[in-house]
């Protein structure tokens, strides 16, 4: 028994990325508890937990706005990667490695929207 969304590559690799991003978040100076770590948690967390909830809803237009929220974290969690770079908080290899991952995760929530009517 499971619920429809755990079988969505999207979903599965939007929960990667929130643990991904924790790792990296922990990683940060203490001065960015409360501002850049905080920030980088909740968007990458949100954007597993907007494909969950959308999954759910029945209407098609709903579930698309919330794959929509879901992309706009993505484009908020690689804002916080340029951040960290910026702050010297990430290796450049590092960097790319989850603007990458950003990337094509973002593709691919954009192409299941896409099918969804």
């Amino acid at each position: 028994m499971s619920f429809k969304f755990e079988n969505l590559i999207i979903w599965q690799k939007s929960m990667d990325l929130g643990e991904d991003m924790n790792l990296l978040a922990k990683s940060f100076p203490k001065e960015e508890i409360y501002n850049l770590s905080s920030q980088l948690r909740r968007a990458s967390d949100s954007v597993a937990l907007n494909i969950s909830e959308g999954s759910i809803l029945q209407s098609g237009p709903e579930y698309r706005k919330f794959l929509g929220y879901s992309i706009r974290s993505l484009a908020e969690v690689v804002t916080c990667l340029y951040k960290a770079k910026r702050r010297n908080y990430m290796t450049e290899e590092n960097f790319k490695n989850q603007y990458k991952n950003c990337f094509n995760l973002m593709n691919m929530t954009i192409a299941f929207r896409n099918k969804i009517k």
